[in-house]
């Protein structure tokens, strides 16, 4: 009897009904402002054994002229003529999306810009880097040992953690009315899956009537903050953002990549019903039919692939494929009929192509 009970109830766990599977908004969004901003600067590598640009590249000499003259050492460029440690170098450095703070460190990528052969063994002098916007000031000081990534690339190197802040640069998260935004990452942006972010935001912190998250386009969801949270905003965000989401059928989508012959068919693709002929699409036929044998099989041959699998008017693009594969056909065979289905208006999905 005992065993008996156990069964059934694994049974009934069995046809109990499952939840949805569902991500988090956290998932397939990001905040808005939570983003990378890069700094330039523009400087000179110094220690150079004879790499450098050269005492004929002025681009380079009249700077590390300018810089000598600060330091109470007036030298003209004719009298560095000679100078073969030096390099002018581009700087960048970027700054991560949680933002930075007066005192961290980051680093910075060196590129040459004249006539220099290494950077291998040069050193970086100390060079501001300027903020995204131009003319918004200084907001790092770099300097250090350059490392050479990419032996191939000697031109090309990075200082590690050489950028040392100055200024605090924070992630703009929320705004002066107490709201940010949700940015949905590009595969998930459509009307469906914002609208329904929204509405399960609202479903969950929202009081009776009150709309707390609006989705203004199929990107962005618009949450306004609770005034009684504004104080401390961290725990809604934070909330919010592990809020489970629904998966929903997404947009009929086929994405192919003819570089690697990579095909992906996402959502329910439907192709009208056609009939496909192409090049290693041969099965072979001989009549009269004999009575087969393990020695001599029966084949049959045929030059076209006649698809309605469903006998309602259409077949799903994953019958397809499953056809081509037990054929095997090769991919880049595969990827030209369904382009070609596509052009001819039998494929039902939005198509990419990288």
């Amino acid at each position: 009897m005992r065993k008996l009970l156990i069964i059934l109830a694994a049974l009934l766990s069995l046809s109990a009904p499952r939840p949805a599977l569902a991500v988090k908004v956290a998932d397939i969004t990001r905040l808005g402002g939570q983003r990378p901003n890069v700094l330039t600067g523009l400087g000179l590598v110094v220690g150079l054994k004879g790499t450098g640009d050269g005492g004929d590249y002025m681009p380079a000499i009249k700077p590390l002229a300018g810089l000598l003259s600060r330091f109470a050492d007036p030298t003209t460029v004719r009298e560095l003529a000679n100078a073969e440690n030096v390099a002018l170098v581009l700087l960048s450095a970027k700054v991560p999306p949680n933002g930075v703070r007066d005192g961290d460190q980051i680093d910075v990528y060196v590129m040459s810009q004249g006539a220099a052969s290494s950077l291998k063994g040069g050193r970086l002098f100390v060079t501001p880097m300027t903020g995204p916007i131009p003319n918004s000031g200084i907001f790092a000081m770099a300097e250090g040992a350059v490392e050479i990534e990419d032996p191939s690339t000697p031109t090309v190197g990075v200082v590690k953690g050489g950028a040392v802040m100055e200024a605090d640069m924070p992630a703009q998260v929320i705004d002066p009315n107490g709201r940010f935004t949700l940015i949905l990452q590009d595969p998930a942006a459509d009307w469906t899956t914002a609208s329904t972010i929204a509405k399960t935001i609202n479903d969950a912190e929202a009081a009776d009537g009150e709309v707390l998250a609006v989705a203004i386009d199929p990107k962005n969801v618009v949450v306004t903050i609770p005034q009684s949270e504004r104080s401390r905003p961290d725990s809604f965000i934070s909330r919010v953002r592990q809020l489970p989401v629904p998966l929903l059928p997404t947009e009929a989508r086929v994405q192919i990549n003819e570089r690697t012959g990579t095909l992906i068919v996402t959502g329910d693709v439907e192709i009208s019903p056609v009939v496909i002929s192409h090049k290693g699409l041969t099965i072979t036929t001989v009549d009269p039919t004999p009575v087969p044998t393990p020695r001599n099989p029966v084949l049959r041959s045929k030059d076209v692939v006649t698809l309605d699998t469903t006998r309602r008017g259409g077949a799903k693009l994953q019958d397809l494929v499953n056809a081509l594969e037990q054929l095997k056909v090769p991919s880049p065979d595969r990827i030209t009929i369904v382009k070609e289905l596509y052009k001819t208006g039998m494929l039902h999905a939005k198509l990419i192509v990288e």
